[in-house]
């Protein structure tokens, strides 16, 4: 087993039972994350012919199909829900973003009385349950007239508490030097914002995007609440509204949640190596 010699990070030399453990686990995680989802693509996959529920369980289709797809679409306006939920995504990832990165460098860099208590509000609005606040939340949109409106699905998203602090602790760990040399030079609070922090952070601004494209993809709770039309249904809404209808097929439901989960994967794998820069902005010491 010399091949499985190695050191670590220190230079120590790692035994060869302790890398075969580690390799183990990873694997084991792999197979419980990545697993279920292979599964899932599987049974879309598989035609009507095929038992899918065969002892033991058959991983590849025999003669993999792409009709379940379309049924789902025959089946329901798969296509106009996605496109609604799109389209909330979208925009919380624009609100998401701009305010996050405004009210991070406000707490971060601005200097004014309240701003601890302020940074102090958003930790606390953190530890409050969407349960707790979700009547008040119906309440509001009902007066302002936006009950059954996807504008009404996005407000309450709009901007998270967790990516406000999220951008202050990346903008915090900047050098703070830089901007004293361009105050020095004669750049106002917005030139140092656009032209040297925002750049410097573009890696916790992909996680801020990524957390709030997911958050409001897969949000399902509050849609339910404030959407009745099915015309304004988003695509957690339009699949589970109508769950019913895919109970004798797990073909079809299989084919929902493939339909469900491609937009988050694409945006992830576009974004990755800015979320890995996002994730270790932390730990950069100004």
């Amino acid at each position: 087993m010399s091949f499985l010699k190695t050191t670590d990070a220190e230079g120590r030399r790692v035994p060869p039972w302790q890398l075969v453990l580690r390799y183990v686990l990873l694997l084991a995680v792999l197979v419980l994350t990545v697993g279920p989802f292979l599964w899932q693509l599987s049974t879309s996959l598989k035609g009507p012919g095929e038992d899918i529920f065969s002892s033991p369980p058959k991983f590849f289709p025999s003669d993999p199909t792409l009709d379940n797809y379309s049924r789902v679409a025959d089946t329901i306006p798969v296509w106009d829900y996605a496109f609604n939920s799109l389209k909330v995504a979208a925009a919380n990832v624009v609100t998401n973003c701009v305010g996050a990165a405004l009210a991070g460098y406000a707490l971060a860099r601005l200097r004014y009385r309240g701003r601890g208590a302020a940074t102090l509000a958003f930790i606390l609005a953190m530890l409050v349950p969407v349960e707790g606040i979700i009547i008040a939340q119906f309440t509001t949109m009902r007066d302002l007239g936006l009950n059954n409106t996807l504008l009404g699905v996005l407000l309450p998203g709009s901007i998270g508490a967790m990516n406000v602090l999220l951008m202050r602790n990346a903008f915090l760990n900047l050098p703070q030097e830089v901007e004293e040399a361009a105050f020095v030079d004669g750049a106002n609070v917005w030139q140092r914002f656009l032209r040297i922090a925002l750049p410097s952070v573009k890696g916790t601004l992909a996680v801020v995007a990524i957390f709030a494209f997911m958050g409001s993809w897969d949000d399902f709770l509050w849609p339910l609440i404030v959407l009745s039309d099915p015309e304004n249904f988003t695509l957690t809404i339009g699949l589970n509204y109508l769950h019913g209808t895919f109970a004798n097929d797990e073909r079809l439901v299989a084919a929902g949640t493939i339909i469900a989960v491609l937009p988050l994967i694409v945006l992830f794998a576009g974004l990755q190596r800015f979320f890995f820069r996002g994730v270790g902005e932390g730990a950069v010491k100004g």
